[in-house]
């Protein structure tokens, strides 16, 4: 069964009726202001198109990781202000979820407006493993839509969680597909089951664990696997090179070692970085030397240094294999991109992605935030997701709570 699309529920007529949608907040905040508002502005189209259809809109999203009750650094306030900047739709805000404050600002709600729930995440019962727990919240979230009210699910980054408000809502109001998950979807499909050749992953970050069943899965897909970040140190370790003090997981060598073989098997390239970008510590003015990667150790700190970026002949050669490509995605940055001095190897993949013909991808997350933060345009990739884990699971081949309760 496949699920209702927005337009079904457009298609219906929305004048006057209570939608509430789900979608994905989750921003970074400093000082009480959002600092990366790209989750933001890529959730504001369905919410004005339910608008504009003289829908009343309620929102409910989460914002960190609260502990099940309220914590004012976890508040939506900032994320309702930063959106009612960035919409000419009136943007109102409740002070909490579902009790008196959401319930006045709901029945008030005029065609045609937006109110923002509190975090969705300070009611325990949302990540509760109690069915019925998760089941009473839904209900609750259902009432504040009144009669002949419906559901959106438009946050992509949180339909890999078996939550209330992302899955167990379906059973308490009629559901429907968000935009922004239709489009997230069809690149995924597009990624997993009919991408153009050659095919070209690029994979970062800092822990190979995290990686581990999307390498598996890519594998006998993909035609490259380019890997850098700090994961990448895992895989040369693996192959008996010296990595001084750089981020590794032991318990995963003999894993990746067995990667190495396998995608000889199914004809995949996996290609690991030639040179690194070694720190005296881990800090923005550490001294840096960049070293080949069989002598690592060899430089001024010895077995003290620590790899925080890829070097510059490894960024050259990522950048003429996606040169190459008919298709890429990349999920991780190469090196700590929030430093100056470890920045470069990221911002090289980001700019071979932009410069490429090929359909390109940037897997949401750190991904999408370095290129935010390194001053890309965003329109000259192909794709940029919102949902960095729920992409990654996807690839992974696992099912995604959120989109089953949308199709049962």
């Amino acid at each position: 069964m496949t699920a209702a699309t927005l337009d079904a529920l457009l298609a219906e007529g929305l004048d006057g009726r209570r939608v509430l949608v789900r979608s994905d907040l989750n921003v970074p905040l400093k000082d009480g202001v959002v600092t990366d508002d790209g989750r933001i502005r890529a959730s504001l189209p369905v919410l004005q198109k339910l608008a504009a259809a003289g829908a009343r809109v309620l929102v409910t999203a989460h914002l960190g990781r609260p502990k099940g009750e309220p914590e004012p650094k976890y508040s939506l306030a900032p994320v309702a202000a930063r959106m009612a900047e960035l919409t000419e739709v009136p943007v109102l805000r409740a002070e909490d979820l579902v009790g008196p404050s959401a319930q006045d600002h709901a029945a008030a709600l005029a065609p045609g407006q937006i109110l923002l729930l509190e975090n969705v995440r300070f009611d325990p019962r949302e990540t509760s493993k109690d069915d019925a727990e998760r089941a009473e919240l839904a209900a609750e979230l259902a009432a504040l839509t009144g009669e002949h009210g419906a559901y959106v699910n438009d946050a992509f980054g949180a339909v890999h969680r078996a939550h209330a408000s992302v899955a167990d809502i379906t059973a308490k109001l009629p559901a429907y597909q968000g935009d922004l998950v239709r489009d997230e979807l069809q690149v995924l499909k597009r990624l997993t089951e009919t991408p153009e050749r050659p095919y070209t992953v690029v994979l970062g970050g800092s822990k190979v664990s995290d990686k581990l069943a999307v390498i598996e899965n890519l594998m006998s897909r993909a035609d490259t696997l380019l890997i850098g970040g700090g994961m990448v140190f895992t895989f040369l370790k693996a192959q008996g090179h010296g990595i001084g003090k750089s981020l590794v997981e032991n318990d995963k060598l003999d894993t990746v070692t067995g990667f190495l073989q396998a995608a000889e098997r199914h004809n995949c390239r996996i290609v690991l970085p030639t040179d690194i970008v070694m720190a005296s510590a881990f800090a923005a003015d550490a001294e840096v030397e960049v070293l080949p990667v069989d002598a690592l150790e060899s430089g001024k700190h010895g077995a003290e240094a620590l790899g925080l970026d890829i070097g510059p002949e490894t960024s050259q050669a990522f950048a003429a294999e996606i040169a190459q490509a008919k298709t890429v995605f990349w999920n991780g940055p190469m090196g700590v991109f929030e430093m100056e001095a470890f920045a470069k190897g990221t911002a090289a993949v980001a700019e071979a992605l932009t410069t490429t013909e090929a359909f390109t991808v940037v897997g949401g997350g750190d991904s999408a935030a370095a290129v935010r933060a390194l001053g890309f345009d965003e329109d000259s990739f192909g794709h940029i997701s919102t949902g960095g884990g729920a992409s990654l699971e996807y690839l992974e081949g696992k099912s995604l709570p959120g989109i089953d309760a949308l199709e049962s």
